[in-house]
Parts: C-alpha cells; sequence; structure tokens
C-alpha cells in the first residue's frame, strides 16, 4: 500500500440550550416529550407564520465564537437553504451561509505525539434543527418537536490529520460547549451531531484529494472506527487505481464500515438565498465585548493553572478540568483545605479516587451529592490528622453523600475515631504477642511477613481504629530477638 496523508475536517452541530425554539416561541425542550406536542405554525411551517429570531440563541452563538478565538462580524445574514427531505417541514432550512456570526477562529488540541497542534476554525454560524424521522418496516413517521430548535454549526478547515486527531478535537469542543453552558453537547440524545471530510494523498503532496464526507457519528468511538476504516477504504481504492468518488458516506455500527448514501451535494444544489422574512443581524461590537468579559476560565487556561497555582501534573488537571462542575467543586474545596493546612494534591487525590467511585457507583452528577466542599476538606483533614483511619475516611465519606450530615457528628456517633493512644495500643499489642509464641518465634526466625499478620490482628481486635503507625511501630520494638 503507498504511502498517504489523511486530511480530515469536522462539521459539528450542537443544539443550543434555549427556553424557546429558534424563530418561534415553542418550547426547545423537545427531548422525551411526547411526539408532535412542542409545535406551532411556524415551526411547522404553515402559511402564513413568520419567523422571529432567537436574541438569547444569537448571544450563546457569539459566546461560541469568542470562546473559539473567532473574529465576530458586525453583520450576519440568514439564509433560505433549499432542500426537500420529509423531516423539513419548509422545504429549506433558515441558516446562514455568505456572511456567518462568526469566522476565523481556532482551537489546539493535543497531538498523538504530544505536541499541541492549532485546528483552525472556518466559521461558526447559527441555524435551526430539523425534524426526526423514524423508520419502520413498511412506514416513516416524523416527530416536529425538533424542528426549530436553535443550532450551531461548527466548522473546522482541513487541519485535522488521524482519527485520533479528530477524536481529541471533539472532546475538546465538547468541553467548550458545556463550559460555557450552551449546550448539554450529549451525543447520545442527539445534541451535539458530527460529520467528517476525510480526503487521502500522497505523502508529501501539496494537493487536495476528493473528499468524502461520513455521516451517523454519534460517539467518540464512532467517530475514531468510521475514519479509520473510511480511509483505509479509500488508500486501496487509489491503489487499485481506482477513482475515489465524491459522496456521503453513512457509519453503520453493526457493519463497522462505511455505506453510500448518496452523491454529494454541493452548496449551488442548496440554492442559497437572503431570508426574506428576517432582517440582518447587527452585531453592536460594545456587545461583543461585554459576552467576552463574561467569559468563563476555559478549560485549557484553567488545566494550565492548576498545574502551575496547585502542583497538580498535566493529567490530574486533565481529569479535573473535564467537567465544570468538578472543576469548580475542586477550587472550592481547595479553597476549604488551604484553611485547615490541606494541600491541593491530596485534594485531588480525593476527589480523582474515592470520591470519583462514589459518583460512579450511584451513576450520577456532582451536585447530586450532598456533600459539600468545606465538609470534604474537614473529613479529609480528619483523615491526614489520623484522627480517622483511611478505611473509615470511606464509610464516612459514603453516609455523607447519602444524608449531607457533617463528617464529624458521623464519626461521633459510629464511633470511628481512631485509637492513637500508645498506652491502650501497648497493652493490646502486647496481649496478642503473648497469645501467639509460635509466631513470634517465626518472625525472630526471619519471616517478616508475619509482621503484617500481626498488623491484621490489631486492626481486627481495635476495628480499625488502631493507628497504623502507633501499631507498627510497637509491633517492631516488641517483636525484637
Amino acid at each position: 500500500m503507498a504511502d498517504y496523508q489523511a486530511i480530515i475536517g469536522m462539521e459539528v452541530h450542537a443544539q443550543l440550550l434555549t427556553r424557546s425554539k429558534m424563530f418561534c416561541g415553542c418550547s426547545a425542550d423537545a427531548f422525551g416529550a411526547q411526539p408532535n406536542t412542542n409545535v406551532c405554525p411556524v415551526c411547522l411551517a404553515l402559511p402564513g407564520a413568520l419567523p422571529v429570531a432567537n436574541r438569547r440563541a444569537v448571544e450563546q452563538t457569539v459566546t461560541v465564537g469568542l470562546a473559539l478565538n473567532c473574529q465576530i462580524n458586525e453583520t450576519a445574514v440568514f439564509s433560505r437553504k433549499n432542500y426537500f427531505y420529509p423531516d423539513l417541514p419548509k422545504g429549506y432550512q433558515i441558516s446562514m451561509y455568505d456572511f456567518p456570526l462568526c469566522q476565523h477562529g481556532w482551537v489546539e488540541i493535543e497531538s498523538p505525539d504530544g505536541a499541541q497542534k492549532r485546528i483552525r476554525i472556518r466559521r461558526v454560524h447559527l441555524e435551526e434543527d430539523t425534524a426526526k424521522s423514524y423508520h419502520m418496516v413498511e412506514r416513516t413517521l416524523v416527530d416536529f418537536n425538533r424542528a426549530g430548535l436553535p443550532l450551531i454549526e461548527i466548522v473546522t478547515e482541513p487541519d485535522l490529520r488521524s482519527p485520533e486527531e479528530a477524536r481529541q478535537y471533539l472532546m475538546g469542543l465538547r468541553t467548550v460547549l458545556r463550559y460555557l453552558g450552551v449546550s448539554s453537547a450529549d451525543m447520545e440524545k442527539g445534541a451535539m451531531r458530527c460529520e467528517a471530510n476525510v480526503s487521502l494523498r500522497p505523502a508529501g503532496s501539496d494537493e487536495l484529494g476528493t473528499k468524502v464526507e461520513v455521516k451517523n457519528l454519534n460517539s467518540f468511538r464512532a467517530v475514531k472506527q468510521a475514519l479509520a476504516y473510511e480511509i483505509e477504504r479509500q488508500a486501496e481504492a487509489l491503489d487499485a487505481g481506482q477513482r475515489v468518488r465524491q459522496v456521503t458516506m453513512g457509519w453503520s455500527e453493526a457493519r463497522g464500515q462505511t455505506v453510500e448514501q448518496r452523491a454529494k451535494e454541493e452548496s449551488e444544489d442548496y440554492r442559497y438565498f437572503p431570508e426574506p422574512d428576517l432582517p440582518r443581524l447587527q452585531v453592536a461590537p460594545a456587545w461583543v465585548e461585554e459576552l467576552r468579559a463574561a467569559l468563563p476560565e476555559m478549560p485549557d487556561v484553567l488545566q494550565k493553572r492548576f498545574v502551575a497555582e496547585y502542583g497538580l501534573s498535566p493529567l490530574e488537571a486533565s481529569v479535573l478540568v473535564d467537567d465544570r462542575n468538578v472543576a469548580d467543586y475542586f477550587i472550592r474545596t481547595t479553597e476549604a483545605a488551604v484553611e485547615r493546612a490541606i494541600p491541593p494534591r491530596i485534594v485531588a487525590n480525593w476527589i480523582t479516587g474515592d470520591f470519583f467511585r462514589l459518583l460512579k457507583a450511584r451513576d450520577g452528577e456532582i451536585s447530586d451529592l450532598q456533600i459539600t466542599p468545606a465538609a470534604l476538606a474537614e473529613l479529609i483533614r480528619l483523615v491526614e490528622r489520623q484522627e480517622i483511619t483511611a478505611s473509615s475516611g470511606k464509610t464516612v465519606l459514603e453516609e455523607m453523600a447519602a444524608t449531607g450530615r457533617p463528617p464529624g457528628e458521623i464519626v461521633r456517633e459510629r464511633r470511628l475515631g481512631q485509637i492513637s493512644d500508645q498506652e491502650v495500643l501497648d497493652q493490646i499489642v502486647g496481649e496478642l504477642i503473648a497469645a501467639h509464641p509460635e509466631e513470634v518465634a517465626t518472625y525472630r526466625a526471619g519471616k517478616e511477613t508475619v509482621l503484617q499478620w500481626f498488623m491484621g490482628q490489631v486492626m481486627r481486635a481495635t476495628r480499625g481504629k488502631a493507628d497504623p503507625q502507633v501499631v507498627l511501630s510497637l509491633l517492631e520494638e516488641k517483636l525484637k530477638p
């Protein structure tokens, strides 16, 4: 097989979190609603119904553009994109073409070799979503609840070079959208949908090959698998002397391959022209600056700050910033922990360890747990100062999550306080050694693992409350020949 370079561009659609649809007052909460209940003459395209643009959706689109380092255009124009599908009630989609809201941006991703790579954003524009088709054996049903939902489309330049880079880009983009609070970006629910354009060219060449669009990519795993398959398919065709056709392919998860759907449309096929029922959008620079000032700290910046200020590793920081709620919780817990002389790294270990395990077991969000940052910081203090054991700390954490009670109250009620009194532990250790002369002889003969057996006996006798360091010191002293 000849040596080829993959050229990949991504188109991502994300539903915006507005209360109403893009051009009417219908509820935008379409997921899970009874079919065809969130509809009106505007989103059903009944004669005489006129659209009115959703200001909040415009604001959210500009916010996304700012977060992606885009130029915000002072004038944007809605256009009609004409095509005829059963799920498009008007026979055209109101979108943007020549004059989008945002252009010429960029984001950075980490390449497979660990280097930072800049991916250029060609445009971010606003449009309306289509209805949703349900294909049965003998018929197709259409639910218009989704028709008219505000949708942004984010289009990259063809700067991606591998399926893994595409996956990294999409994961980073999802995190940005969630940080901004403009989209759930939930791919399983269709709130974020992506398409890839992929072509091959001989390694070292500057000419672009024929691109193929791949649709139906509803997970990061599907993106990586579909692109890997399509790259291999095109390479085999080129090696066989065949011409790659410009087509739209769908990804079949069940078959593990791309499947041709139709010939690829070009922009002229859509016959774009300005939407006559909507005025041009005039975006005031002062308003844009207000939105820029209100931007939250972005995940890439936050990750670098966690490394620089808190001494975390890049991996620890990346795990914490993946979810804005988790990052905020970590910051607030760290602030509470500083007052208790607890280093940020220990807080990070607790959150990414026992705390995350608890979240996974409950299959919930961090907001579902009844543990305040101050309460977690106090629990960590109890463990770090050896007032309770690490094992008891896990028990207390679980009860805190279930009840919201403070850690000190749980420790007192369940008598989980650690035994550190040397006189008390000295008596327990002395009694155990006197009761097991054979084990003592075995240890003194050189079998050091017996020491751990004695540790276990002490912990059993104290129900896990004994201070391990004090017990270890006493055992080593008393077991000397």
